[in-house]
């Protein structure tokens, strides 16, 4: 099996509904995340997918997040934007993304609130 993984950044705000604490409150974070995709098999020229192709997809999901307040961006608007529903957000909608490529999928999706937390979401 092989992997391959990009990392990425982007920055947001968001306050978690009934979280009885200070995240609570208004704030933000430089968000860091991880994606990587996972297949038994390479293409002709021995990739298991172009990371140009892999950061473009993953651009188009989180150019939209940043610097939004995620509590007004769907699905946030409905369920809570924590690290954990994010990191589930992002997966699915590079799932969604690489459903035409054959033979490769997203294994799991990392997303760092800060140097020292993150959330992992794998199906």
């Amino acid at each position: 099996m092989f992997e391959v993984t990009i990392e990425e950044t982007f920055a947001a705000g968001h306050a978690l509904r009934n979280y009885k604490g200070k995240c609570e409150n208004v704030h933000g974070h430089n968000y860091r995340c991880h994606v990587t995709l996972e297949g038994a098999e390479l293409d002709a020229i021995g990739l298991l997918v172009d990371f140009v192709e892999l950061k473009r997809i993953v651009h188009g999901v989180l150019d939209r997040m940043d610097h939004q307040w995620l509590n007004e961006f769907p699905p946030f608007d409905a369920i809570n934007p924590s690290a954990e529903n994010m990191a589930r957000y992002i997966y699915e909608e590079v799932h969604r993304e690489l459903q035409t490529r054959a033979g490769v999928r997203v294994s799991f999706v990392r997303l760092w609130e800060t140097d020292t937390a993150f959330a992992t979401y794998r199906p």
